[in-house]
């Protein structure tokens, strides 16, 4: 089974949501307004596909933060910022146990339906 982060009102998780149930794909959706994100999680995610992969610095979030907290120097500073706000993470993230995905293009969908 794979597990999809993501919020729930964001129109490319949706999209992906929809595309996963045509194509009946099991998944577990986890929603970070709702369910926060974790500090190992986040880490697991820096480690395995960077920083700049995971935080968004074209959002809005990303906009409202301080130079202060834009300043991130390495992956504990990105994994306390994610943690604390979630809406910074790319979306959606995409763990089927073995791999993790960013986004939902055509690579990532290929990736999920070889899976």
């Amino acid at each position: 089974m794979i597990d999809v982060y993501g919020i729930k009102n964001c129109s490319t998780v949706k999209a992906a949501r929809d595309w996963l149930d045509a194509q009946g794909i099991d998944y577990r959706f986890h929603d970070f307004k709702l369910e926060g994100l974790d500090a190992a999680t986040a880490a697991r995610w820096m480690a395995e596909i960077g920083r700049d992969t995971v935080v968004n610095r074209r959002g809005t979030t990303w906009r409202k933060l301080t130079p202060e907290q834009q300043a991130v120097a390495g992956d504990e500073d990105a994994v306390a910022l994610v943690v604390a706000q979630p809406s910074l993470v790319k979306r959606p993230v995409f763990d089927t146990g073995s791999a993790l995905f960013v986004g939902f293009g055509e690579e990532q969908r290929q990736a999920l339906l070889a899976k």
